[in-house]
């Protein structure tokens, strides 16, 4: 089938929910159900084509670089895989969950946010990919506001204004790159840009990775995910962290690596990454509220990102990537178990929570699952990563670096470790629902919980298909060859 479907399909779907539903109401969390389901289907069966080279899909027979392509290859499948799994999870976490009317404006926006997302990863145009990234922004933000209360509208503006900033830095970045180079298909540019002003190249470069940053929650430009984290619904404090951050690391990525290729830039990402993992960490730990501490938390696993990304090598693409893969899982099985921790304790207070393992034991051993997860204790997914990540860094001589990553792990053990231990060591409070979780919430964290256990006990599998990806970020003329047919 035609690629171009992974796009079209969930953008089509956005649109017909509000005419379907009149005719069928339940179709409004059906529809996304099918669809991610069937776009989850296609991206499995072009595994075995994209770890060879990248699919080019050519559209309206207008050839690279004169015409607008699709690039899908081993980097771009694998995010656009995390993204569809997560949001398809979440569809089927919200259908219990989401109860606010009108629902069809929840489930368009989610399709819409994943039609963006998606696009950001699988576009071969840099213009294009700055669409995707509006649309996924502008998504974000009316979803942030979603529950329409005022913390929750405070939460949206800020987005909305630092959102807009970023996107302002980024489109003139491309606008310097046309100049400069006279194209926006990415891998022209990189063909070019050896013979672009170097002037003009620097001042691009700190524009995109200034406006990337603010997407990508490297300090000190992400003021704005704290709030939209916590405000928001949980499946789409989940969607953030493992979908509208993933599309934004990738940018970041494609232009360092694919585009420019200034090897100061690795260095400068490693230094903003531990800065931004420590000042993620200690946030953290000073949080009361649980859905703000996993906010700042996952602030602080972005940066364990940039530093990995920052280190250059094969091995330090791949445990990037790993980590961003575990990253997703997690985070998004810690945002659902929090969202029903609220909900049956009636409280975003941690202090609220207590002995709530003993009332909602599945829920209060999920979340402890993703917690351990998170902080990389075995035989978990997030340990595996961690430890990669550690080594790799070891191996670039960044001892100091490495050590601060694992001071950041202490300090995240910590504030993991203390809700968990209020929640089967501390007595039960009178206030919280003993109800039974819905089917829905059940089915979406056990899924989690399983991929966690799995991936943590069979890494290398994952490690292997991971190669192909990082080999992508790193051989830049192949991934010109592919596209541009040299």
């Amino acid at each position: 089938m035609d690629p171009v479907l992974l796009i079209a399909l969930p953008l089509f779907t956005a649109f017909l929910i509000p005419v379907a539903r009149r005719i069928w109401k339940p179709s409004a969390e059906v529809l996304p159900f099918l669809t991610l389901g069937f776009n989850l289907y296609l991206m499995i069966s072009y595994i075995p084509r994209a770890l060879k080279a990248p699919i080019v899909v050519v559209i309206a027979n207008w050839k690279p670089p004169l015409g607008i392509n699709l690039t899908i290859g081993p980097l771009g499948l694998f995010l656009a895989l995390i993204i569809t799994f997560i949001a398809f999870l979440v569809a089927i976490y919200s259908i219990w969950y989401i109860r606010v009317e009108p629902k069809e404006k929840y489930c368009m926006l989610c399709m819409m946010l994943v039609t963006g997302s998606l696009g950001m990863v699988l576009t071969g145009d840099i213009f294009n990919m700055f669409v995707f990234m509006e649309i996924t922004s502008i998504s974000a933000y009316a979803l942030t506001a979603f529950i329409r209360d005022r913390d929750g509208s405070e939460a949206a503006f800020k987005y909305l204004m630092i959102g807009s900033l970023s996107s302002n830095f980024v489109l003139l970045g491309i606008l310097l790159i046309y100049v400069g180079t006279g194209t926006l298909n990415m891998a022209d540019i990189a063909s070019k840009m050896p013979s672009m002003d170097p002037r003009l190249a620097m001042a691009a470069v700190i524009l995109m990775v200034v406006g990337l940053g603010v997407e990508s929650e490297m300090f000190p430009l992400n003021g704005w995910a704290p709030d939209a984290y916590s405000m928001a619904p949980a499946p789409i404090a989940a969607v953030f962290g493992a979908i509208v951050v993933k599309g934004a690391v990738y940018a970041l990525a494609r232009m360092i690596y694919t585009i420019f290729n200034f090897h100061s830039l690795f260095y400068f990402l490693v230094i903003m990454g531990i800065i931004t993992l420590l000042i993620g960490e200690m946030s953290a730990l000073r949080q009361k509220q649980i859905k703000r501490m996993l906010a700042f938390s996952s602030i602080g696993q972005m940066g364990l990102i940039l530093v990995a990304l920052g280190l250059g090598t094969m091995g330090g693409l791949v445990a990037g990537l790993f980590q961003i893969l575990n990253h997703a899982i997690l985070k998004a099985l810690l945002f659902l178990a929090a969202g029903y921790l609220v909900y049956h304790s009636g409280s975003k207070n941690i202090a609220d929570m207590d002995g709530m393992g003993k009332r909602t034991p599945i829920l209060a051993l999920s979340f402890t699952i993703g917690a351990f997860g998170i902080m990389g204790l075995p035989p978990l997914n997030g340990f595996w990563s961690k430890f990669f990540v550690i080594s790799e860094t070891v191996k670039s001589h960044y001892i100091v670096i490495a050590s601060l990553i694992l001071l950041g792990s202490v300090i995240e053990a910590v504030y993991y470790l203390r809700v968990v231990g209020r929640l089967f060591f501390k007595p039960a409070g009178e206030n919280i629902k003993a109800e039974p979780l819905p089917l829905s919430g059940f089915i979406s964290m056990f899924v989690l919980v399983l991929a966690a256990i799995v991936i943590g006990l069979y890494p290398n599998w994952v490690m292997h298909l991971l190669q192909p990806a990082a080999r992508e970020l790193l051989d830049k003329q192949f991934y010109i060859h592919s596209v541009l047919g040299q």
